[in-house]
């Protein structure tokens, strides 16, 4: 006979613990519905958690509630009977288990005509909870699958001309801050590509870019540093085909950019073009102005070897320490 397992939860935002719940809960029986429950107040979007369980859970059926509905049996009389309804809906077939971490559990099983199953109630395979992760994500970003990271990612892009150590620093940034960073595709794009520069190998750039980032993010840590990106690769169309681009800028911007400086000599690796300073100041300035233009948080980084390491990693603490990008924009070197 086969047993059927029901488990519900806001998973604001979903967390290891979760993940355990829910794969304990499948293997104690042969079919687990899962139901994500949002409101319109939740301060992450229903259907994103909703996509996220899906992601996390590919062997369980995962439902969306997004109803408003009582929260707790002092909200409404009929609590327990709005809730009967809701899983009913969700699950028609008989339900032979209930499972959760909370009390709540015990009483809708009861309603529900089924086994109360609790799972580590008191939290100790994973010490945690979304109201935990949702105040410090970084303090608790072990505790943070791989598919949700990305959601609470702060992202550091460096901008600049040719040979102003963007690699170099990418590198040493994602050392000292113990994350990955993500290569310029750019790069790896103009070493094969077969014809001139049009608009389209720059859309190419950066969808390269876009997808080397999404495949990057998951697996590094709560700062994911980027050499070069979407908006800085509108500077160079500019800068190569003497136009800048008709399309729209991306919406999903970094959190904050650092401009280095062209005080460092130029090198030739191969795929340089801009070797005169009179081209390499003149980038700049277009890049300053589009950093302007688009209205996001940049800081210009000064000093060579550890001097220019350390006044990005400060540039980084003091921006992401005051919670907010406005006075990251008002402070920013012009």
């Amino acid at each position: 006979m086969t047993t059927r397992g029901f488990l519900l939860g806001k998973f604001l935002p979903p967390h290891t613990g979760h993940v355990f719940m829910c794969n304990m809960a499948a293997a104690m029986c042969d079919e687990l519905t899962v139901l994500v429950c949002s409101l319109d107040s939740d301060p992450i979007e229903g259907s994103l958690r909703y996509q996220w369980m899906k992601q996390l859970l590919p062997h369980v059926r995962v439902i969306h509630h997004t109803k408003n509905v009582p929260q707790t049996p002092e909200e409404h009389p009929d609590f327990w009977a709005i809730w009967q309804r809701i899983c009913k809906e969700a699950h028609p077939e008989h339900l032979d288990y209930v499972f959760g971490s909370e009390p709540y559990v015990v009483e809708l099983a009861k309603v529900l005509d089924a086994r109360p199953k609790l799972i580590d109630p008191e939290r100790l395979a994973f010490p945690t909870s979304a109201r935990i992760i949702l105040r410090d994500p970084a303090g608790n970003w072990d505790m943070i699958p791989d598919a949700v990271r990305p959601y609470f990612q702060r992202r550091v892009v460096l901008a600049g001309a040719e040979s102003t150590g963007k690699s170099t620093l990418a590198a040493e940034l994602a050392s000292a801050l113990n994350t990955r960073f993500v290569p310029e595709y750019g790069r790896i794009f103009d070493a094969y590509r077969t014809e001139d520069w049009q608009s389209s190998s720059f859309t190419e750039i950066e969808l390269g870019h876009r997808a080397m980032r999404q495949a990057i993010a998951p697996s590094a840590g709560p700062i994911l540093i980027e050499d070069t990106d979407e908006l800085v690769t509108r500077v160079w169309q500019s800068a190569l085909t003497g136009t800048m681009p008709a399309r729209a800028r991306p919406s999903d911007l970094a959190d904050l950019y650092l401009l280095l400086p062209t005080d460092l000599p130029w090198q030739d690796d191969g795929t340089r073009y801009q070797q005169a300073d009179k081209f390499r100041e003149a980038f700049q300035q277009s890049m300053k102005h589009e950093l302007i233009e688009a209205g996001v948080a940049w800081r210009a980084i000064s000093g060579t070897g550890p001097a220019r390491l350390r006044n990005a990693m400060e540039a980084i603490e003091q921006a992401f320490a005051q919670g907010t990008d406005d006075e990251a924009r008002k402070t920013a070197s012009r």
